[in-house]
């Protein structure tokens, strides 16, 4: 009984009855939509219109996937579920094929199917048991109005007093099926936790701030969707002519124009996720419900589309935006659900990446002991002596005194020279005076690469993320002469809204480690200013370090 009565207060209950619930409606729609692409992607094989197919077959894989991350995440407290990584690849077509069908493709499809195979018919036989019980023990409140009562087999009850003997079966029954959903939702727990993370050789996307631990790939950006929209212009454009030159009668490229149009919304829309956090504030802070809402209404619009040059009869895109607003409303349940574990997280990144923080402070202040001990210091001993040598000759030996007082000379601008670079490792003096650009022209005119930098700061951020944004840029070029054995830097920094972000690009080999000590130095600097600092780089190249830094 005890254990029953702890199970019945514990929250976790009923989380785990909401997630198993859930599942009737969501697996209702991820069944039908997946058995449908399925079917159209494999019906559609030997066409043109097989590729369409398929993209939407890994997009919408990956849509319904952060949907059971959230909820995961939130309702049965898996701390590492993220969306896999199936959304982006890499820098050529050949390897964002590989990611959009990689391993965490599979992984996603086989959590789907097997939430629906498991989870439905769990969530349905609580739904039956929790709704049976609660009418029994409401039934005084509608068994006297309907008429003939309700039949229970063996029993038809039809008045009021009749009724008052179904409440104690309810009361009875109640707790039962309430507790029921503890074990059948946390046996759910251990698969999501193993299909919905991210496996190896694969990045996870940043899913309402449970991967800002780790390394992430950049999403989309601005180049990638003005490249997407000429080329989708084009291809209509050659379409229309194609039209134009033959029957121009009935408009045949519309079929190529709606999804063309809906990939290149999603992909713009994925951009201001990633690029405008005043954006995401509206959505509770959260990317993978900023992300839902508009891919969702990206979708129905689709339809509507389709409708719209179709029939013009039945509007049947109302079924479709209820099946998306369901998902959209379970999506933010989950988060608003979520946000006591969002902030403990929260609580926790900072902490840590204070920490981290302290640590590279200690570890800098060390360095700067050691290179005082060892060079200027030791400079400016040898300094002393041979000043004192000098004074010692000057009387009896001139010609000796004068050699002495020229490498006294030498020393004093050899231990001056060694005092600035000390300086400027601790923050340079361009840095302070003439801002960031200056500052990072006079790193890339230091170094034997080509280095293509773009700035646009139109205002001057604050000393400390100045300070930073100069060390990752000093980093990066840093690691690329040494290890990558790169030609060329793309630099990109820009204000975004609130925020300083810096992109980092050399065609160097690639396959840099992201726990390094360089890099996991510059991490804890980034986050140590509530920003963050995503690698790319694959094997073959090229390597990308993104870094967002609040500025406000």
């Amino acid at each position: 009984m005890s254990t029953l009565l702890r199970t019945l207060v514990d929250p976790a209950t009923y989380r785990r009855l909401a997630y198993l619930l859930l599942e009737v409606p969501l697996g209702t729609i991820w069944f039908t939509c997946l058995v449908t692409l399925w079917n159209l992607s494999i019906g559609l094989a030997v066409t043109p219109f097989v590729i369409p197919a398929v993209l939407g077959l890994a997009y919408a894989t990956r849509g319904f996937a952060a949907v059971e991350a959230e909820l995961a995440r939130s309702l049965l407290g898996v701390p590492q579920a993220h969306t896999p990584a199936i959304a982006a690849g890499g820098p050529n077509w050949r390897a964002r094929l590989r990611s959009l069908f990689g391993p965490g493709f599979w992984r996603a499809q086989g959590y789907l199917w097997t939430r629906w195979l498991l989870a439905f018919p769990a969530g349905t036989l609580l739904l039956a048991l929790v709704g049976g019980s609660f009418s029994l023990l409401v039934a005084p409140l509608w068994i006297p109005f309907i008429p003939g009562g309700s039949d229970y087999g063996i029993w038809r009850v039809h008045t009021f007093l009749q009724s008052l003997a179904l409440v104690p079966i309810g009361l009875v029954l109640l707790p039962l099926s309430i507790a029921l959903a503890n074990p059948l939702g946390g046996a759910f727990r251990p698969m999501a936790a193993r299909l919905l993370s991210d496996g190896p050789g694969t990045v996870g996307l940043d899913e309402a701030g449970s991967a800002r631990a780790g390394l992430a790939l950049a999403g989309p950006s601005r180049r990638g969707v003005v490249t997407h929209a000429l080329l989708d212009a084009a291809i209509v454009a050659v379409l229309v002519v194609i039209w134009a030159a033959t029957s121009a009668g009935y408009f045949w490229p519309i079929w190529a124009v709606l999804p063309l149009a809906t990939a290149l919304a999603k992909h713009a829309w994925l951009y201001q996720v990633r690029h405008r956090p005043g954006l995401v504030r509206h959505f509770r802070d959260s990317p993978a419900l900023a992300a839902t809402v508009g891919l969702s209404a990206i979708l129905w619009l689709f339809t509507v589309g389709i409708w719209a040059v179709t029939s013009h009869g039945y509007f049947w895109p109302i079924w479709p935006l209820l099946g998306l607003a369901i998902v959209v409303a379970a999506h933010t349940a989950a988060v608003l659900l979520a946000t006591p574990q969002q902030l403990s997280e929260r609580i926790e990144t900072l902490t840590s990446s204070r920490a981290g923080a302290v640590n590279v402070q200690e570890s800098e202040l060390r360095r700067i002991e050691r290179d005082l001990h060892d060079g200027a210091q030791a400079r400016l001993v040898a300094l002393g002596m041979s000043l004192g040598m000098a004074e010692q000759k000057l009387a009896d030996d001139p010609e000796r005194a004068g050699e002495l007082l020229a490498e006294a000379r030498a020393g004093a601008e050899a231990a001056l020279r060694e005092l600035r670079d000390l300086a400027r490792g601790i923050h340079p003096p361009v840095l302070t005076d003439r801002g960031l650009e200056a500052a990072i022209s006079a790193l890339a005119n230091s170094t034997h690469m080509h280095v293509a930098l773009s700035v646009d700061v139109p205002k001057r951020p604050s000393s400390t993320v100045e300070s930073a944004a100069y060390f990752v840029v000093a980093e990066a070029l840093a690691n690329a002469a040494k290890h990558s054995g790169s030609e060329w830097l793309d630099i990109r920094i820009a204000t975004v809204g609130r925020n300083l972000e810096l992109e980092i690009r050399d065609d160097g080999a690639g396959g840099a480690d992201p726990t390094g000590g360089g890099l996991t130095g510059l991490r804890q600097r980034v986050e140590a200013l509530d920003g963050r600092l995503e690698l790319t780089s694959p094997p073959g190249g090229p390597t990308t370090i993104y870094a967002e830094l609040p500025c406000a």
